[in-house]
C-alpha cells in the first residue's frame, strides 16, 4: 500500500515537473536552434504565460530567418492580448513576398483589432470588393444603375487608423454618381462606361483609407426611370393644384362678397319698406296741418298712376300678360 501511494506520488511529481519545466519543448527549441533556458520556460508558466506558443512562434521566425523576433517582445504581446501566432505568421508572409512589416507594426495592427495575417495575404493577392447597385441620374433626366468591381490591395503602413472596406464602397458610390450626374446624357454613359473609372480614380478616393484602389471596372449599367419626366409631371400636377387652390379661394371669395351684396341689398330693401310705411303717416299729418290739399294729393296720385303705366309698356313680358 506504502509503495503503491509512493508510486504515485512520483508520477505527480514527475507530471507537476514536465508541466512546470517543460523539458521536451525545451530540447525541441534547442534542436531547432532556439536560445531559450529553462529557467525562462519556468517562469513563463509562473506568469501565465503558454510557453508552447511562444517557443512555436520563436521556431518559426528562426526557420523562416527572422532575427528580430525576441521571446520577450512576444510575452509582452500576449499578455497584451495579441495573438503572436497571427503575428508571426504575418511576419513569414511578408518577408516572403519582400514586403517591409516590423515587428512593432505587425503587433499595432493586431492590437488595432484587425488580421494582420489576411492583411499581408491581401497585400500579396489583391481583394476585388463588389459594389450595391448605385442609382445616379444624367443631365438628360435618364436614370442609369451601375454595379463596379474594385480591385484593392492592403495598405500595410494605413492599417492602423485607416478607413476599412466601407468607406471605399461609399467613396467609389459616390464618385459613380458624380461620374453619372455630369454627363450629358446617358448614352454618353453607355457608350464609354470606362469614364466613370477614370473619373473614380482620379479622384484617389484611396487616400487615409487601409487599402489602395488598384483598379475600378464596371460590371454592369441599367437603364433606369426617366426620372426628369417624372419630376416635370410632378411639377406640373403640382402647378395644376396650385392653380385650383387659388381658382376655389377666388370663388369662395366670390360667393362671399355676393352674400355680402345680398345681405346689404336685403337691408335696403327693408329701410325702403320701412321708409314706404312713413309714408301715409307723412301725409296724414300734411292734411291735418294744411300743408297738403287734395287737389295736391290727386296730382300725385295721377303721377304714379302714369308712372306705373309706362313701366308696363316698357316690359315685353308684362304686356303680354295684360293680353
Amino acid at each position: 500500500m506504502v509503495a503503491t501511494l509512493l508510486i504515485i506520488l512520483i508520477v505527480l511529481v514527475v507530471i507537476m515537473f514536465f508541466y512546470y519545466v517543460p523539458f521536451f519543448l525545451w530540447l525541441s527549441a534547442k534542436v531547432t536552434g532556439v536560445n531559450i533556458s529553462l529557467i525562462q520556460l519556468f517562469l513563463m508558466r509562473i506568469r501565465k504565460v503558454p510557453p508552447q506558443r511562444i517557443v512555436n512562434a520563436l521556431i518559426e521566425g528562426h526557420k523562416a530567418g527572422l532575427r528580430d523576433l525576441k521571446r520577450d517582445e512576444l510575452e509582452a504581446h500576449y499578455l497584451a492580448g495579441g495573438h503572436v501566432e497571427k503575428v508571426v505568421h504575418a511576419m513569414v508572409s511578408a518577408s516572403k513576398a519582400n514586403i517591409d512589416l516590423s515587428f512593432q507594426m505587425a503587433t499595432a495592427i493586431d492590437l488595432a483589432g484587425r488580421d494582420v495575417f489576411e492583411a499581408v495575404q491581401m497585400s500579396v493577392n489583391p481583394k476585388i470588393i463588389d459594389t450595391p447597385p448605385v442609382a445616379a441620374m444624367a443631365i438628360n433626366g435618364i436614370q442609369l444603375i451601375a454595379r463596379a468591381r474594385v480591385t484593392v490591395r492592403a495598405n500595410i503602413r494605413q492599417l492602423v487608423g485607416g478607413a476599412g472596406e466601407e468607406t471605399i464602397l461609399a467613396r467609389v458610390g459616390e464618385g459613380i454618381i458624380s461620374a453619372i450626374g455630369s454627363a450629358d446624357s446617358h448614352k454618353d454613359v453607355l457608350e464609354h462606361p470606362d469614364s466613370i473609372s477614370k473619373m473614380v480614380l482620379k479622384k484617389g478616393l484611396d487616400a487615409g483609407t487601409a487599402f489602395e484602389i488598384l483598379s475600378i471596372d464596371i460590371a454592369d449599367i441599367d437603364v433606369g426611370k426617366n426620372i426628369g419626366a417624372e419630376l416635370q409631371m410632378d411639377q406640373a400636377n403640382a402647378d395644376k393644384n396650385i392653380a385650383q387652390a387659388k381658382a376655389e379661394e377666388r370663388r369662395a371669395m366670390a360667393v362671399a362678397l355676393e352674400q355680402e351684396m345680398k345681405a346689404k341689398a336685403q337691408e335696403a330693401r327693408a329701410k325702403v319698406i320701412d321708409a314706404e310705411a312713413e309714408v301715409p303717416k307723412a301725409m296724414a299729418e300734411a292734411f291735418r296741418s294744411g300743408n297738403l290739399g287734395i287737389m295736391d294729393y290727386y296730382r300725385m296720385k295721377n303721377i304714379e298712376s302714369d308712372t306705373n303705366m309706362r313701366d308696363s309698356i316698357s316690359k315685353p313680358g308684362t304686356k303680354n300678360e295684360s293680353k
